[in-house]
């Protein structure tokens, strides 16, 4: 995991939770911890980690995510097993 994917893991699980967190570095943080992405239908993702599964929807027009989608990324990541104790 580099230094841009720890940050990202760092505000994902930062309180009070953070908005406008991009989403591109949500989906590389979600591969470098070994998840696998698959295209859905739209803009919906689907995330695999684990034994793991959730379904994520892509933020558009602007590339970046409310507080309601980074507690939901939190919250899988959680579930999953990661936490940010374990990258440092």
């Amino acid at each position: 995991m580099n230094g841009k994917q720890r940050q990202t893991l760092e505000d994902v699980f930062f309180h009070p939770v953070r908005s406008g967190i991009r989403w591109d570095d949500i989906e590389n943080l979600l591969i470098a911890v070994g998840a696998t992405i698959k295209e859905a239908e739209g803009s919906r993702i689907t995330v695999t980690l684990n034994e793991v599964y959730a379904v994520f929807h892509r933020p558009h027009p602007r590339p970046t995510t409310d507080k309601g989608a980074v507690k939901s990324v939190r919250r899988f990541l959680i579930n999953a097993g990661v936490s940010p104790d374990e990258y440092t």
